[in-house]
């Protein structure tokens, strides 16, 4: 995939940019309230990305219905925009999946996912996604993604 520079914006610009629930989950590690989000029930073709670097992050083709209340996806678009990092907040051993550019928070991966699909399940917030359909993604610069639809 073509490198693209994808830059965490300033704090003011998050903040002018971003809804409160958005900049508190990215930037703050909040959870959005489950079934709280439209992405959790979309299920039209195209990628997410984050919301705040708009590095790409999951596809439609990886998302599946866990029941959770949160979008979920069996494997990240790209390996290397998702970073996982232990989190032992809450009196839990979770790990914790943040974006690599912008350091966003997204959510958290489960060991509880489709096992014909490797097992994972990512549980994302939808506030820390923007979702582009399939027919926007050239225009976005997002076209060397089409080929997944394919």
């Amino acid at each position: 995939m073509d490198y693209k520079d994808y830059k965490k914006p300033s704090r003011e610009d998050l903040i002018e940019k971003l809804s409160p629930v958005e900049y508190k989950v990215t930037q703050e590690n909040a959870t959005e309230r489950p079934f709280s989000h439209e992405y959790d029930k979309r299920n039209e073709e195209g990628i997410y990305v984050d919301i705040v670097s708009g590095e790409p992050l999951f596809s439609s083709k990886d998302k599946f219905d866990a029941g959770c209340g949160w979008p979920s996806f069996t494997k990240p678009l790209e390996d290397e925009n998702v970073l996982e990092k232990r989190d032992l907040s809450h009196g839990m051993i979770r790990t914790e999946v943040r974006s690599k550019h912008a350091d966003s928070h997204l959510g958290h991966v489960f060991p509880d996912g489709p096992k014909d699909k490797g097992g994972l399940r990512y549980c994302i917030n939808g506030a820390s996604l923007r979702f582009i359909k399939k027919e926007d993604m050239e225009k976005e610069g997002y076209g060397e993604y089409l080929k997944i639809f394919e």
